[in-house]
């Protein structure tokens, strides 16, 4: 028996055995039938079996063709899986940070420096729902923020990874009553209306966590409004309006507003890392230990009191 097949003859065998018809499965390989039937007997001659009962009315596997055919298709998924993974290679990987200055930036950094050959180039979405359409349409690679939040099916286009549970915060205008404060319990929101992105179709996801962590409080959110883009615009528009948002507690500062925690409990925001199923990349395999390198936060919050929880993300991708 031959040591060594050419993904060549499998890929012909398994054609004939889908079709159990050589003309069809020439065509479907874009080949002339003369060649693939020589293919086929040489893969025959080299494993030293008979593949197919061959009449002039049907052609039908043998017992040996019924063997070989799962290890066929698996020999062939890894040869494409190779070749898939060598062929983007040599692309940059597009990495979504959302906003500059937050935990996503630090996974970046951390992935360019622990793989200097690969090219990966930062872009600025807004929300993650908005990303997964750009995921979904090859615009990019790989992005960040909740994914239990995401309707089921932009979650089936995506592989993802947690990165730490992000604790919450309010940015408020520097002259709001809770601005004198080091940190804000929820309860001193209530009665406010908090702006969370409501009527932003990029966002979804994050305006659900806050109407998750508002219900029940007396706590708003703000009916939609224009997204301020821009320091200068945020700073207008707190200035004009005075709503809290609601941030990241690592959220970069904003002129005229302060950022202050929440507290009582510490309300949590599940940040994973998302990117498109099946995409194989060295960019991506640095990324992924960077965010297990970067996470810090706390760890296995979900009994603790001293937490809110929306719901745990899905299961993650394996490592």
């Amino acid at each position: 028996m031959a040591r060594d097949v050419e993904p060549r003859l499998l890929r012909g065998f398994a054609a004939v055995a889908a079709e159990l018809h050589f003309t069809r499965a020439a065509a479907r390989l874009h080949v002339a039938q003369q060649a693939l039937s020589r293919d086929v007997r040489r893969l025959e001659r080299e494993l030293g079996v008979e593949l197919f009962l061959r009449s002039t009315r049907r052609v039908a596997l043998t017992a040996d063709g019924e063997r070989l055919l799962p290890y066929a298709r698996r020999v062939l998924a890894a040869h494409e899986e190779l070749a898939a993974a060598f062929a983007d290679a040599g692309r940059p990987l597009l990495v979504d940070l959302n906003t500059e200055g937050m935990i996503s930036g630090r996974v970046l950094a951390g992935a360019r420096a622990a793989a200097p050959g690969c090219e990966l180039m930062a872009r600025f979405e807004s929300g993650l729902t908005g990303a997964v359409a750009e995921i979904a349409a090859g615009r990019l690679d790989v992005s960040f923020g909740y994914v239990a939040g995401l309707a089921p099916s932009a979650r089936a286009l995506l592989d993802h990874q947690l990165v730490r549970y992000e604790p919450l915060a309010v940015i408020l205008p520097g002259d709001h009553p809770l601005a004198g404060r080091t940190s804000v319990p929820l309860d001193a929101l209530a009665g406010e209306s908090v702006y969370a992105g409501a009527g932003n179709p990029r966002t979804p996801e994050w305006t659900e966590l806050a109407r998750r962590l508002f219900e029940g409080r007396g706590i708003a959110v703000l009916p939609p409004t224009p997204m301020a883009v821009g320091a200068e615009e945020f700073r207008r528009v707190m200035e004009r309006h005075g709503r809290p948002v609601l941030a990241v507690a690592d959220f970069p500062a904003m002129p005229g507003s302060v950022l202050r925690p929440l507290t009582d409990p510490v309300p949590l925001a599940p940040l994973s890392m998302v990117w498109r199923k099946g995409l194989r990349h060295p960019g991506l395999d640095a990324l992924r230990a960077s965010a297990a390198r970067t996470g810090g936060g706390p760890r296995s919050p979900e009994r603790d009191p001293a937490y809110w929880l929306p719901d745990p993300p899905p299961a993650p991708a394996r490592v």
